[in-house]
């Protein structure tokens, strides 16, 4: 519940100054995509290629998220959107820290990937839409999850019996169907160093 009697504290340090610091531009990848498209690969892919290039970057992942910050949260409408708040939240925090953010989240609305958009600065969030079919997710099902929907064991699940929303509009589309996990790391890492977030 919100109170009136907290006040932001400004630091010392700037978010320009820890960016410097860093020699990159901070941004946040949101990775968003059905489960089994490849969300979590792709971005540890990224991850790895921005830590050996020197960069300073911080997976956040839907699952782990979930196991910790997230661990009230259902899968719930109610419950997605706020799940998505929380990490767009700290996700906020730690571009304000100078850091290269991936978070790998389902995230299924547009609405709420739109909220997510407008706490962030102007070209500072990075829609990365991981555009697998759900026939492929679905024949990988990694983690057996849609036998365990298709047979109701799983409710509000994803492309099941829950919706998912096809970004409008993302700054990358990745194709996992067609290209494997390298390929469609590079692929972020070029628009990064295309954007002039990393050189």
């Amino acid at each position: 519940m919100k109170t009136d009697n907290t006040v932001w504290h400004d630091s010392h340090v700037s978010a320009e100054q820890r960016a410097q610091q860093k020699n990159q531009r901070p941004c946040l990848l949101w990775y968003t995509g059905l489960s089994g498209s490849g969300k979590s690969t792709i971005a540890n892919a990224v991850d790895q290629l921005l830590f050996e290039q020197g960069n300073h970057s911080y997976l956040l992942d839907g699952d782990n998220v979930r196991h910790g910050l997230n661990g009230d949260l259902g899968f719930t409408d109610t419950d997605r959107i706020e799940n998505i708040r929380r990490i767009s939240e700290v996700g906020k925090l730690f571009v304000d820290a100078g850091l290269i953010v991936s978070t790998a989240f389902i995230s299924p609305f547009q609405a709420d990937r739109d909220t997510a958009r407008s706490m962030f600065e102007q070209g500072l969030f990075i829609e990365v839409f991981v555009d697998t079919p759900l026939a492929v997710c679905e024949s990988r099902d990694p983690k057996g999850l849609y036998k365990k929907a298709r047979a109701g064991q799983i409710k509000h699940f994803t492309g099941i019996d829950s919706a998912y929303e096809a970004p409008h509009q993302p700054q990358v589309i990745i194709k996992t169907a067609e290209h494997n996990a390298q390929a469609c790391a590079n692929q972020v890492i070029d628009y990064l160093k295309q954007q002039g977030f990393i050189n």
